[in-house]
């Protein structure tokens, strides 16, 4: 995110296994997205399921929620001098 008022923040959620990434979620496309075979099965189930509305709700429950915090304790204090 770009501002205060969060607008612009994202919520991206990968599964990797070694080292090759599977599946990631994306709050701005708003779905799971497959990259690999596994991972492409795993996405459709996963878009269709309650899955899907777990992790949207991540993005207001725990992302705003603790974006704002950090936002607060650190960006609005620099420049302080103390």
């Amino acid at each position: 995110y770009s501002s205060k008022d969060l607008h612009g923040i994202e919520l991206i959620d990968s599964y990797v296994f070694n080292q090759v990434e599977n599946i990631r979620f994306n709050s701005t496309v708003g779905k799971y997205v497959g990259y690999t075979e596994v991972g492409l099965k795993n996405a459709e189930t996963w878009n269709k399921g309650s899955e899907l509305a777990r992790e949207l709700g991540q993005l207001e429950r725990f992302c705003k929620h603790n974006a704002d915090i950090h936002y607060s304790a650190v960006l609005d204090k620099t420049g302080e001098q103390g």
